[in-house]
């Protein structure tokens, strides 16, 4: 991964303990997408990755849907400072 998965935590949790939550999962899921995401513009032709790609995609709509249906202004935080949704 290129990408430091503590600091992502350490950044998003809501206390010490969490490293879980739904907030969590999304930052490190976006992380993941977006390192990717660089990875198949120099290996266009790699689309078992790709669909691995697309499984990420779809369990952070789904992470993103639950937050917004049960803590709204969190959910709006959290697509600011990810830049989601623009």
């Amino acid at each position: 991964m290129s990408f430091d998965k503590q600091a992502v935590v350490a950044k998003y949790r809501v206390n010490e303990a969490d490293t879980g939550s739904a907030r969590v999962q999304i930052a490190l899921l976006t992380e993941r997408i977006n390192s990717l995401t660089d990875h198949f513009r120099t290996h266009a032709k790699d689309h078992h990755g790709r669909r691995g790609l697309l499984k990420m995609v779809g369990s952070r709509r789904r992470l993103l849907t639950y937050l917004k249906r049960t803590d709204l202004p969190t959910y709006r935080s959290l697509i600011a400072e990810l830049g989601l949704r623009h």
